[in-house]
């Protein structure tokens, strides 16, 4: 990877083509990272598009991303575009390198919606001007779409019967709840707020440096994803599982940092949409264990979870993840604190 990002920077005449290069750790199923040494840059290089895009599409969709996201100052700042090359398939991105460390749960979860709380309260672009970004005319309808076709994956994925009960009765909740009327405040969300993806730098800061996914939703799923049993055990550093008392302060500080209008709006939401994030996870996790066992895709278009894209230390740390979600036990103790954290977010 180093040698074809330096290729690449190359072929563009870019100033830091000369620098030296040192590729991450691999942590995560859609980028490669390499640091550009003694320039505070890092080259996102991606593996895929999550968004099943083509690369170009790609590109200047996570462009848009980074570029509307910083104007809250917690995530990095774009620093410019590679095109796809030769070299580099897909393209690549450089963007700020934000020196600290992992996220740590339960104690930095004030930062973390101290972040997100100044993502979900950027202005809202009129209708016209969101796009690339993803804006669905409802959200909430569009969520359920989603995890329509994700669960298209579930027949092939060797489900236990017991977890399939439990899918298809939480997909007709969701079903029930979107043909009502009433949606909260729209906003520009990250989708993708699991507490992997903050990174605390000196100053306390929680710096949100994942936004591939950003489109204009319901702040309710971020809230959602920074606090679900699926998300703060997933990252290989760092698993906490949060008690509902921590996950009601969690929301709480949310609420006293977006204004009373965005609070109020949100308030009543936040277990359906809670519920909804987390469908959308477990259908993840069935649609990753089909998909990753296909061969990696030539070119540089589209979705490709085929486990040649990665380490198989990652790779098995994510199979081993999947396999404990989909455990009809979890399923079980997710589903039980869904009621246990309604107690604690009335009390």
């Amino acid at each position: 990877m180093p040698a074809a990002l330096r290729e690449a920077l190359q072929a563009v005449g870019h100033p830091l083509a000369a620098a030296p290069l040192t590729r991450l750790p691999d942590k995560g199923l859609a980028h490669d990272h390499v640091r550009l040494e003694g320039t505070g840059l890092l080259a996102r290089v991606p593996k895929q598009s999550q968004m099943g895009l083509p690369a170009l599409d790609n590109l200047a969709y996570q462009r848009a991303c980074f570029e509307r996201a910083a104007v809250g100052g917690t995530t990095p700042h774009l620093h410019g575009v590679l095109p796809p090359s030769d070299a580099l398939p897909r393209g690549a991105l450089l963007v700020e390198e934000i020196v600290g460390r992992p996220a740590r749960l339960p104690q930095d979860l004030p930062a973390v919606a101290q972040s997100l709380a100044a993502l979900h309260t950027l202005p809202l672009p009129t209708a016209e001007a969101r796009p690339p970004l993803r804006a669905d005319a409802d959200p909430l309808q569009a969520l359920l779409q989603e995890v329509r076709e994700q669960a298209g994956w579930w027949p092939q994925a060797g489900v236990h019967e017991e977890v399939t009960r439990c899918l298809q009765a939480e997909l007709a909740d969701l079903a029930v709840l979107c043909a009502q009327p009433g949606r909260p405040d729209i906003t520009l969300v990250a989708f993708d707020a699991h507490p992997g993806n903050f990174i605390v730098p000196a100053d306390g800061r929680a710096v949100l440096v994942d936004l591939e996914k950003c489109r204009y939703s319901h702040p309710g799923l971020d809230l959602a994803h920074a606090t679900l049993y699926t998300s703060t055990t997933w990252d290989i550093e760092g698993r906490c599982a949060l008690s509902p008392a921590e996950v009601a302060a969690f929301y709480r500080a949310w609420a006293s940092r977006v204004g009373e209008g965005l609070a109020l709006s949100a308030m009543h939401w936040h277990l359906p949409l809670r519920r909804g994030m987390w469908l959308w996870s477990l259908t993840w996790c069935a649609k990753w264990r089909v998909l990753s066992r296909q061969a990696a895709r030539s070119g540089g278009d589209g979705e490709d979870w085929s486990v040649q894209r990665s380490e198989d230390r990652l790779v098995a740390h994510v199979r081993e993840r999947v396999d404990h979600y989909l455990d009809p036990g979890v399923v079980h103790r997710v589903r039980q604190g869904f009621e246990e954290l309604a107690e604690a977010l009335a009390a």
